[in-house]
């Protein structure tokens, strides 16, 4: 059982992480206002000391504490480290995401240390910090206090003596310029309460309007916590620490890897450094950490898959680097923001990288098929290594994957125009096991090669099976333009009109056919099973008799009507399928004609005999 400190954004993708797992676990928070939703989670409110926090979580077997309370909840994170040390506890403090320290800001380590030249502030730390802040009033500060727009806030403000007229309160979406003018505060103090807690969007305020900023920096954590930054390092951490909590586990897609490869190459290259594991930060901002190995030159990852069927689980993505010497004059301006233009990085494919040799990718044809996530992922994580060496040449990045070839033949690679070896993809950097946003995006990738390969017709069919059966039907058409739905086909139709298709040809076998003429356009067992009922009514729509029905009422998988159903009435039968399947099919394609197939076991073709 997992316990859960929250009432913050970061306590929010806590639970919307562990919800995945199906699991019971408890959500916690001090005051109860968070508005969360829970499905298989508990939620308790109300402060927790030490006694009753241990107590608890020996009542409830808890066995994994993660913190993901606000950076400032001081007392709760000691208490959360003395419980979890006491009860022999792992615990997790899920981190926010913090910018960089600039240096025209005021830091500050605690309230008693603000200068002493301040004449009007706003202070936007929180009503826990008015009675810390109040001997700056006793100076002759002028000091107005923004609150949370709660009951509980107010009579916390005017408890501790607040004049309400110096009292302003958050709204949601406000202007933050605008409410910082109204004040007429010449000086603002902040919490370094990262990304999250709009730290950046209100010193870009008060920077544009010329305020003096001040900010408490953030306490330091301790180290007793396993720290993670993000959600996807949070469930990682999880499937580690608490193996069993989470039946699938997530993987690294092949970005991920070579990113890592490439991290651990370039330090292996500027400073010798060959560290187990290198730390890089996903796409959403997130650091996690990556085991690397170190081959004779570069660095390599073994590709780990988790729980998700990939044929490149256990590969070895490697990296190798060099310096292609650069002309000094092209090094450009030095006081310039690092960048890809002040640090050039050319990404090449090696062995085992397969190319692009169609139109409809991120890159043209004759490009290493390395996607522009893990490119840019790549990039994006060397800069800050080759700024910190104060290198100006070119850095060559050669991601290569040791039997590619092979294995790309198992792949779609070859039906898309990738010749040569596998793709390095992924858009978050994690791949989760059976994830249905990694199944549509490879989808929206077929469909955009079917685009591209300027067929006017997209056939999608549910597999391989329906596929080959289907083929014969149109002969003409490149192999491009055959693309596979496997549940998704409510996702499919809809990338298709959104691609412009105006011919639209939907292959199905019985099985997902009676789930999507009743309107389920994800035919996945997991969310839904065949009606019998439904089914019953479109034999009787289709003029079987009770006895036809009675034998389909007993049946156990679908394809078994292609026997129960006489052959006198089959063809009225799957007429009454497909125009029920069409029914909730051709509104996804308003501009386009859509034709439905149903197929046999045998391969046979049945459509409506009247369109």
């Amino acid at each position: 059982m997992i316990l859960v400190f929250g009432g913050t954004t970061e306590g929010r993708k806590a639970v919307s992480e562990l919800e995945e797992s199906g699991r019971l676990f408890y959500y916690s928070t001090k005051s109860g206002e968070q508005d969360i939703t829970l499905h298989h989670g508990i939620r308790i409110d109300g402060a927790l000391d030490e006694e009753k926090m241990a107590t608890f979580c020996l009542d409830h077997a808890i066995r994994l504490i993660i913190d993901a309370a606000h950076p400032f909840a001081t007392l709760l994170h000691s208490t959360i480290v003395c419980v979890a040390r006491r009860l022999n506890l792992p615990a997790i403090r899920f981190e926010r995401l913090y910018p960089p320290r600039a240096h025209d800001i005021c830091w500050c380590d605690d309230y008693s240390h603000l200068p002493n030249d301040i004449h009007t502030l706003l202070a936007t730390t929180g009503v826990q910090s008015i009675s810390r802040l109040r001997y700056l009033e006793e100076r002759g500060v002028k000091v107005f206090y923004r609150i949370l727009p709660r009951k509980s806030s107010l009579a916390l403000a005017l408890h501790q003596g607040v004049d309400e007229n110096y009292l302003c309160y958050y709204q949601e979406g406000e202007d933050e310029m605008e409410a910082m003018k109204a004040t007429g505060a010449d000086a603002i103090l902040l919490k370094e309460s990262g990304m999250t807690g709009g730290f950046t969007r209100k010193v870009e305020a008060a920077r544009q309007l010329g305020l003096r900023i001040i900010a408490i920096r953030r306490p330091p954590t301790d180290t007793y916590f396993h720290i993670v930054d993000g959600e996807h390092g949070l469930r990682r951490m999880v499937e580690q620490l608490l193996p069993d909590f989470f039946p699938l586990h997530s993987g690294l897609t092949t970005g991920t890897c070579a990113t890592a490869a490439a991290v651990a190459a370039t330090r292996r290259l500027l400073w010798g450094e060959c560290p187990e594991k290198v730390g890089i930060q996903l796409p959403n901002g997130e650091t996690i950490a990556v085991a690397v190995g170190y081959p004779a030159v570069g660095a390599k990852v073994v590709k780990d898959a988790g729980d998700d069927p990939d044929v490149t689980d256990g590969m070895e993505i490697r990296a190798e680097v060099s310096f292609v010497p650069r002309d000094p004059s092209e090094f450009g301006n030095s006081t310039t923001a690092d960048s890809e233009e002040k640090f050039p990085i050319i990404i090449k494919g090696g062995k085992g990288v397969g190319t692009f040799t169609l139109p409809g990718f991120d890159y043209p044809p004759g490009e290493p098929a390395i996607n522009k996530a893990p490119r840019q992922m790549i990039i994006s994580n060397l800069i800050p290594l080759l700024a910190a060496s104060h290198c100006h040449d070119t850095l060559q990045v050669t991601i290569s994957v040791p039997g590619g070839e092979e294995t790309a033949l198992r792949t779609f690679n070859p039906r898309l125009g990738i010749q040569g070896g596998i793709s390095i993809i992924g858009v978050s950097g994690i791949v989760k096991p059976f994830s249905e946003e990694a199944f549509i995006d490879s989808i929206r990738k077929c469909m955009t090669v079917a685009h591209a390969s300027g067929s006017q017709r997209v056939v999608i069919n549910s597999g391989a099976k329906s596929e080959r059966y289907i083929k014969s039907m149109y002969p003409d058409l490149p192999p491009q333009a055959f693309v596979e739905y496997g549940n998704y086909i409510g996702a499919t139709l809809k990338e298709a009109h959104a691609l412009g298709f105006r011919k639209v040809t939907l292959g199905v076998m019985m099985g997902k056919a009676v789930k999507l003429a009743e309107g389920h356009l994800d035919t996945h067992s997991r969310k839904v099973t065949m009606s019998k009922d439904f089914i019953a009514q479109m034999l009787q729509e289709s003029g079987c008799t009770s006895s036809t029905i009675h034998r389909a009422n007993g049946m156990t998988l679908a394809r078994e009507l292609w026997d129960i159903v006489p052959a006198s009435q089959i063809d009225a039968f799957c007429d009454t399928v497909i125009r029920h399947c069409q029914a909730h099919c051709a509104p996804l394609l308003p501009q386009g004609e859509l034709t439905i197939f149903l197929i046999d076991e045998h391969g046979n073709i049945h459509a409506l005999s009247h369109p």
